[in-house]
């Protein structure tokens, strides 16, 4: 059976890659972004989905801009709920599955212990509080849903922390990296990979999908740092110093810990992403071969 897939936000770090494992796996994908489909336009939502016909959806387009989300609180909504309302309408009418990428940012980040994915949440952004609106209408709209919630995501398309720090420690003598929070890095290669086994699972429900282990955001800069070193391409020279989320005020909060717990994977006999530290060695070996292409 030749399997439909759709992906929407396929231009996006996770989108990308989404698109290129489900195709080298010989399925047919439909890779949408917001010029082939505008998720917030319901009748055009319904109109792609009715014609393609999908067996799975993979709903990755979201509004991402933590920040710019706080003062633009409406076409977050607009977005996140909206629109992910539109393709969980239409999917549930061709009968597809639905896998819907929300964030860490639906807790509150004041716990000490790693987040289950039924305890309560508490999202303190406007970011985490649309992500979590859509969630809930995943739910009720749909029969066969996976809701992913992952967290500091890496991948070659699109900007992300580990791009931001390569090209920062090759520019400036010294770096601030914050040191009072603490999470899990994930590639989205990995993440990919599991989301292509998942959906062809029918094991429905909420998981936790992160690389496995934890660290501070001056941590992972410091990994980035020597594992960079030891490739070739790649030069960054700065001192890097731990500093305080307060030194750096943002407008969104950020979650001091958003270390999720993966007893989902565990207990549906999945097998767990493999240690950040080893992705994160993966993605620069993929950087510096994309760079010398």
């Amino acid at each position: 059976m030749n399997y439909r897939i759709m992906v929407t936000g396929s231009a996006g770090q996770l989108g990308y890659d989404v698109v290129k494992t489900f195709q080298a796996e010989g399925l047919q994908v439909l890779a949408c972004d917001r010029n082939q489909m505008d998720i917030t336009d319901q009748q055009q939502c319904t109109d792609m989905i009715t014609t393609f016909q999908p067996h799975i959806i993979i709903h990755c387009a979201a509004y991402t801009a933590v920040d710019q989300a706080e003062v633009d609180e409406d076409a977050a909504y607009a977005v996140n709920v909206s629109g992910t309302r539109n393709i969980t309408v239409a999917a549930e009418s061709v009968n597809a599955k639905l896998v819907y990428i929300s964030t860490d940012y639906v807790f509150d980040g004041q716990g000490s212990l790693p987040y289950r994915e039924y305890d309560v949440t508490n999202p303190q952004s406007v970011y985490g509080k649309s992500k979590l609106a859509g969630e809930w209408l995943v739910q009720s709209l749909c029969t066969q849903w996976f809701i992913i919630r992952t967290s500091w995501v890496f991948g070659v398309s699109g900007s992300n922390f580990v791009k931001t720090m390569l090209e920062l420690m090759e520019k400036r003598p010294q770096l601030q990296v914050v040191h009072d929070q603490q999470g899990s890095p994930t590639y989205t290669v990995d993440l990919a990979r599991f989301i292509y086994i998942l959906s062809a699972s029918e094991k429905y429900g909420i998981y936790h999908a992160s690389n496995s282990g934890t660290c501070t955001w001056y941590e992972f800069a410091q990994a980035i740092s020597e594992e960079a070193n030891k490739q070739g391409g790649f030069k960054p020279t700065a001192e890097l110093n731990p500093c305080t989320t307060d030194q750096f005020p943002r407008p969104a909060p950020r979650p001091a810990y958003s270390v999720m717990d993966h007893l989902a994977i565990r207990t549906n006999d999945l097998k767990p992403l493999r240690p950040w530290r080893e992705a994160l060695i993966a993605f620069l070996n993929e950087l510096s071969v994309q760079k010398t292409d």
